[in-house]
């Protein structure tokens, strides 16, 4: 991890847009070359058995690390902030969730989960830590401190994703991590929607920060690729568990990642800027019973997105007036700016139409309409807003019908 008197480093009183751009850069290190190169390879050499032996070397064994691995951890603890003791790096985003949730829970825990969590996440809980002996509660986004209410003895770990990445509820993390910390469990974040840029989740009482790097950090569409950053109390059972499930990140998406965490900053300023004026012009439209995002005055949650967060990212949801799916289809397949596909924070936008039904098991959704998600991507918003205001032409035209 890059200190904070690393000649090349950031310093502690470098602002975020600094520490992203030099964040696990040692130039001197590498003949003056502004970027870390990518290293390919296996097998690491010693110079003798008895170093062989002793382990003396940098470097073990690439799954165990590179300088390409040891640069871009050390540029993503840069941005999650002074608490943060390590930071591991997986495969996906689900990997990260997956790979976070068994650093923390054995055979005989209870977990506390969002209602409101990526569908994945529940999947993994309702599958595998399942099989493993371990039990989930599914609990209101919107609890808060109550969240004691729901503890046992046996309770180990809450996870939380604020806001939910198809509903967009904002959860009181803090309320929630004092609660936790009180009955000795840790508590588990998915932060891939603001990133430690508009969320510093570990300075929140966050005790593991996940990411999906493939959304923001990544920033292109081109790259599978998740993270975990932990405090002093995870760090040690996190490392052991990556480290013995033998779960690594190719040189080339670990290179992408790095040079997409360069641009975060500026990119995600812009989809905050887009998706607000989107968001904002979809409020004052007539097909339009809600917009779902937390940055609009009128989000149940705004007050403690105020409180808590520092900017949105260009990820919200909208709740349709009743129409036929066959008219929300038609609204969808008139779009020609907008991908119809899973994912996001790529430069380009896409928009899907969800329902949260069939998963949600400890509250009701009933948002009164249809519901879309859109990710509003890097293009002008003005012609974004041509390419809507097209598709509910062709909305109505069907809905009219």
């Amino acid at each position: 991890m890059t200190s904070s008197d690393d000649r090349h480093g950031p310093r502690p009183e470098h602002g975020p847009r600094t520490r992203l751009v030099l964040g696990g850069r040692r130039p001197d290190e590498h003949y003056g070359f502004v970027n870390t190169p990518v290293f390919h390879g296996s097998t690491v050499l010693y110079p003798t058995a008895g170093d062989y032996l002793g382990r003396r070397s940098r470097y073990k064994y690439a799954r165990r690390g590179t300088p390409t691995s040891e640069a871009l951890e050390s540029a993503l603890a840069a941005i999650e902030g002074d608490a943060c003791a390590g930071v591991a790096l997986l495969p996906s985003g689900l990997a990260a969730i997956s790979a976070a949730l068994l650093a923390v829970l054995k055979a005989g825990d209870h977990l506390l989960v969002s209602d409101s969590a990526y569908d994945p996440t529940r999947t993994v809980c309702d599958t595998i830590l399942t099989r493993w002996g371990i039990e989930t509660t599914y609990y209101d986004p919107a609890i808060g401190a109550g969240i004691a209410d729901l503890m046992r003895p046996e309770t180990r770990a809450v996870f939380v994703e604020s806001p939910g990445s198809l509903s967009f509820e904002i959860q009181d993390i803090p309320a929630i991590a004092a609660a936790a910390h009180a009955r000795d469990a840790v508590v588990l974040m998915d932060n891939t929607w603001a990133t430690p840029l508009f969320f510093r989740a570990l300075d929140h009482g966050v005790d593991l920060s996940i990411q999906s790097g493939t959304k923001y950090i990544g920033g292109h569409s081109d790259i599978m690729f998740g993270c975990v950053a932990a405090n002093a109390r995870t760090n040690k059972a996190l490392r052991d568990t990556v480290f013995n499930m033998g779960l690594c990140v190719g040189p080339d998406d670990m290179n992408l990642a790095q040079r997409g965490l360069r641009t975060l900053a500026v990119r995600l300023a812009a989809h905050q800027e887009a998706a607000l004026t989107v968001a904002r012009w979809l409020e004052g439209r007539p097909e339009v019973l809600r917009v779902l995002h937390p940055a609009l005055p009128s989000h149940p949650g705004h007050a403690l997105w105020r409180r808590d967060f520092t900017g949105s990212s260009g990820l919200f949801s909208v709740v349709l007036r009743p129409v036929p799916p066959a008219a929300v289809e038609a609204f969808l397949d008139a779009l020609t700016l907008f991908g119809i596909g899973a994912s996001w924070g790529g430069y380009e936008s896409l928009a899907i139409p969800f329902d949260c039904t069939p998963i949600r098991t400890a509250t009701a959704w009933a948002p009164g309409g249809p519901t879309v998600r859109f990710h509003i991507g890097l293009e002008d918003p003005a012609d974004l807003i041509a390419d809507l205001d097209r598709g509910f032409a062709a909305m109505k035209m069907v809905a009219g019908a």
